[in-house]
């Protein structure tokens, strides 16, 4: 495993931690109206709102609903990231955390229009969950940062990490492991309302293929 001293940050993540401070201080220092316009425009949006917008598929990645959302991600990020972007290359990451985002985003919207489709020919409708299938937005780095965790988990699977509840050592493939499981939990039973689950298991899922098919080209090595 290749680490550059403790808390040396490497570019990308360091510039993709500063650019999501700065949106959310944008968020929290403007005025309501302009916070509010962030929102309905940079926010990913279901395309039968009327507020979707196709950059929405990027912006989304850099909006965040409070400080707690915030700094759990870039956290997460600056954790797992720094070593990945140095194995990988700064370019190489960025592609990985891009693409990862913006599918994440895809897997989240395709499984809302199956939602939204299947509520919406049923005989009784919950109108309240449905509105919020269609008009609530989904903000947020956690697609592309689940993306980065299968990717440290994978190149990285027997990697020692602490919990920190409970205060346990456990190895990073079965971190990956647990979370995917957990995740796919919670989106199929619907117990944790107001996240979005398959967004996270879609930059997991994204991100395997595209690690997958850099090794078989031979431009990465784990």
């Amino acid at each position: 495993m290749r680490f550059q001293g403790s808390f040396s940050t490497p570019p990308v993540v360091q510039n993709i931690i500063i650019l999501n401070v700065l949106f959310f201080m944008a968020e929290m220092i403007l005025p309501a109206r302009m916070g509010d316009w962030m929102f309905t425009n940079l926010g990913l949006y279901f395309w039968e709102s009327g507020n979707f917008h196709l950059h929405q598929l990027v912006t989304h990645m850099f909006m965040h609903a409070n400080l707690t959302h915030l700094f759990m991600n870039m956290f997460a990020l600056w954790m797992f990231g720094r070593t990945l972007e140095y194995e990988l290359g700064s370019k190489r990451f960025l592609i990985y955390y891009m693409v990862t985002g913006v599918g994440a985003a895809l897997i989240q919207l395709g499984v809302t229009w199956l939602q939204v489709d299947s509520m919406s020919s049923a005989a009784f409708v919950d109108q309240a969950k449905l509105q919020s299938l269609i008009y609530a937005p989904m903000i947020g780095a956690s697609g592309a940062v689940f993306g980065v965790l299968l990717a440290f988990g994978m190149m990285h699977p027997n990697a020692i990490l602490m919990l920190l509840i409970p205060p346990i050592p456990i190895k990073a493939k079965y971190l990956v492991i647990g979370y995917g499981v957990l995740e796919l939990f919670l989106g199929t039973t619907g117990l944790q309302s107001g996240v979005a689950h398959f967004a996270h298991l879609g930059g997991m899922l994204w991100g395997f293929f595209l690690l997958r098919y850099w090794k078989k080209r031979g431009d990465i090595y784990y």
